[in-house]
């Protein structure tokens, strides 16, 4: 494993109960050197609250960047983030992503110049997203199969994402169809591949915005590592308002552009080119 100062990039959007449990998760971790970073695409005050009540209970060097809510703005509270996290590695996660105890250790076992990491994450009914609490995170229940399937996930081969085994995780990471891409909820590289894209697109809204990003360090010459396996988070449902269909198309223009002109760094990001 490779000894990195380490920032982990939250975002997140008023779903203040989800964010505890992922903070939650991230305090009980084999690895705690590292920083918090909530990107905060404006939240109301329960937010704000939930985060006041982790830094005081939870063993966490917290940031809190926020911006007012101005419709989905995700692109550019991340950039926000980056520029106020301080790690030579950066691991990305989502405020609806509980992350298992090994989370960060995997990301950094896995961790290599000229290489991204693409995790993805199992996601549970509603049901379950609101069933679980701090003690089912903290004892590992919350990512059992046993306990899963007693609180009513469905028997289905996506279980097996969960089962444990250096032997079946590689095989399953080298075996598996899905491709190795930046996923936002569980994906990680070196800090400074993110300024040399100048961060994320924020001509971009909802949809495809974590691919474009993945197709720039593409570009850039970076190979991808699948690591869907090894490095597990429990994706907790919820509703996604946001959704619209003319930003999908623009997203999908914006991204076809990218990988025909060979883009890497965006000209509206970190820094307005």
């Amino acid at each position: 494993m490779i000894d990195l100062s380490v920032s982990v990039i939250i975002s997140t959007y008023n779903h203040p109960k989800w964010l505890e449990k992922v903070l939650i998760g991230l305090s009980y971790q084999t690895v705690n050197s590292f920083e918090v970073v909530i990107a905060d695409d404006g939240s109301g005050p329960e937010t704000k609250a939930i985060i006041d009540k982790c830094k005081s209970n939870l063993k966490l060097n917290i940031k809190h960047v926020w911006h007012e809510d101005d419709g989905f703005r995700k692109t550019k509270i991340l950039n926000e983030a980056l520029k106020a996290s301080t790690g030579e590695y950066i691991v990305f996660t989502d405020g609806d992503c509980v992350p298992r105890k090994d989370f960060i250790e995997t990301h950094l076992r896995y961790a290599e110049e000229g290489y991204y990491l693409s995790g993805g994450a199992f996601r549970l009914p509603l049901s379950v997203s609101k069933l679980i609490n701090s003690e089912d995170i903290q004892k590992g229940r919350a990512f059992n199969i046993s306990w899963l399937r007693r609180a009513g996930v469905p028997a289905t081969f996506k279980l097996s994402k969960l089962a444990k085994g250096k032997w079946f995780t590689h095989l399953m990471n080298t075996i598996t169809p899905a491709n190795a891409t930046w996923n936002g909820g569980n994906a990680s590289t070196y800090r400074k591949y993110f300024f040399e894209l100048n961060g994320f697109n924020e001509d971009m809204r909802y949809g495809s915005e974590d691919r474009e990003f993945g197709s720039r360090l593409d570009n850039l010459g970076l190979k991808s590592k699948q690591i869907r396996y090894s490095a597990i988070c429990m994706h907790l449902d919820h509703g996604r308002s946001y959704k619209n269909k003319e930003h999908l198309k623009m997203n999908k223009a914006i991204w076809n552009k990218t990988i025909k002109n060979k883009i890497t760094a965006t000209k509206n990001g970190i820094n307005k080119l």
